[in-house]
């Protein structure tokens, strides 16, 4: 096989990030060079999502715009590979004939198969694939950080969602299959593993273990060098009191949780198969502040779902201001074939979903702002993690803000040495969005000793 130059998109969340870095291993392993440039490419990927409508769109946009590329230079090649290609396969070949190859979730093996297949050859496998430990893997990020895929599938039958139908039951990795991943990232420079799955916090029941993510956090918690472990993706009917005293008590994982609970109304929640009550959501934010104090919490929403009506819209609302959420993200539902909720009757007016969107966001806005107003003053670990867009201020990130989600943290000072390391700094201000801090005395050096 003659070695290509590679140049790879990835759209969606965390673990099709996982996923885009686990193709990128096998094609080096197997001769091909990976290009920051796509007009240095010889082969085109996209690797898209298929979550929502918009998501979808989004990836035919950028195929579309890809495919253009493609004509520009003759020989250049097409791939598609991820959600869309495991979930649409044949139908989106034959729409965009310009596609060469598709690699669905469940064969990311064949990824350097695809790289020289023609006639838009499809390559599937069983819903999803399972990284391991010894599995080659390009890290895209740069800045210390990585994402560490525990598990895959989902057991829940949420009503508003299809992914199960296509990425499969829930599969867990074993604990010293990830812990030995774990330290392959650490030896490579990583200080912050972030830990993603589509149901975290039922990581290893699949195995019989009973307190998987606990012992998982704990074993993580032995990993020399591993500064940071964030947990994604906690799902509420799973999270046990095991694992929320693991995330309190292990010194490595901090007091983050990231929970979508997508409503709060009890008539809603049924309606998407989500918890029994109103009560019993405010049940599991009493666990987790009891056991977890000072924990951050993030959580998303759903509005606009069939059945909504202004006055369960208004009880969201009521909801959010009185629990305080230090972040959230709300989506306007989308209506996706195949799910419970496809065929539900009252369905809500798109722009008035839109609408109410708008308005969750304003609730919250106060309330996240309030919430970086009491970090200033606060001595914090920060995570450099390089300059920002205009090239005139280094940023980095607190314990407490996630990659790409919940802002950053201006730092001042000189950071050019600093990227990836964690280091002392003083939280001088915010803006609603994002935090301003200076480095403290001493801070570099106590970077570099502990690198």
């Amino acid at each position: 096989m003659t070695g290509k130059r590679i140049f790879l998109v990835r759209l969606g969340c965390p673990k099709n990030q996982v996923d885009g870095e686990l193709m990128l291993g096998r094609a080096r392993a197997s001769g091909h060079e990976i290009v920051e440039d796509p007009e240095a490419a010889d082969v085109l990927v996209v690797n898209t999502c298929a979550f929502i409508e918009a998501a979808r769109e989004e990836s035919i946009d950028t195929i579309l715009e890809l495919a253009r590329l493609k004509a520009a230079r003759e020989g250049r090649r097409l791939v598609v590979t991820g959600c869309m290609a495991e979930r649409y396969g044949a139908e989106l070949t034959g729409a965009i004939p310009e596609i060469d190859a598709m690699v669905g979730t469940g064969a990311l093996d064949q990824f350097p198969r695809a790289l020289e297949a023609e006639g838009g050859a499809i390559f599937r496998g069983a819903g999803h694939y399972l990284p391991a430990a010894w599995m080659d893997r390009i890290v895209t990020e740069t800045d210390g950080s990585a994402y560490l895929k525990v598990s895959e599938g989902c057991d829940h039958e949420c009503s508003f969602c299809v992914i199960p139908s296509f990425r499969g039951r829930h599969e867990s990795r074993s604990i010293e299959d990830v812990a030995a991943e774990a330290e392959h990232l650490v030896d490579s420079g990583i200080v912050e593993l972030n830990l993603i799955a589509q149901d975290l916090s039922a990581f290893g029941r699949d195995q019989g273990l009973k307190e998987g993510l606990a012992e998982l956090l704990w074993r993580l918690g032995r990993v020399r060098g591993l500064a940071r472990v964030r947990c994604f993706y906690l799902y509420p009917s799973t999270l046990s009191d095991a694992a929320l005293d693991a995330i309190h008590e292990v010194d490595n994982v901090v007091p983050y949780i990231d929970m979508p609970l997508q409503h709060s109304d009890s008539e809603i929640l049924r309606r998407m198969r989500r918890h029994k009550d109103t009560g019993q959501v405010h049940r599991i934010l009493e666990r987790i502040r009891a056991r977890v104090p000072g924990a951050a919490i993030r959580s998303s929403f759903i509005v606009g779902f069939p059945g909504e009506t202004e006055a369960a819209f208004e009880r969201l609302c009521a909801f959010v201001e009185e629990v305080r959420f230090q972040r959230i993200a709300v989506f306007a539902y989308s209506a996706e074939k195949g799910s419970g909720a496809f065929s539900l009757p009252h369905p809500v007016d798109p722009q008035t979903a839109q609408d109410r969107r708008d308005r969750l966001l304003a609730v919250q806005e106060p309330i996240s702002a309030a919430y970086l107003s009491e970090q200033v003053g606060q001595r914090r670990r920060v995570l450099v993690c390089g300059l920002n867009s205009e090239e005139d201020h280094y940023y980095g990130r607190t314990d407490l803000q996630a990659p790409e989600i919940d802002g950053v943290t201006f730092l001042g000072g000189d950071c050019r040495q600093l990227q990836g390391r964690l280091v002392e700094a003083e939280i001088t201000g915010s803006d609603g969005m994002d935090l301003f801090a200076d480095l403290c005395p001493g801070s570099i050096d106590q970077a570099a000793q502990r690198h």
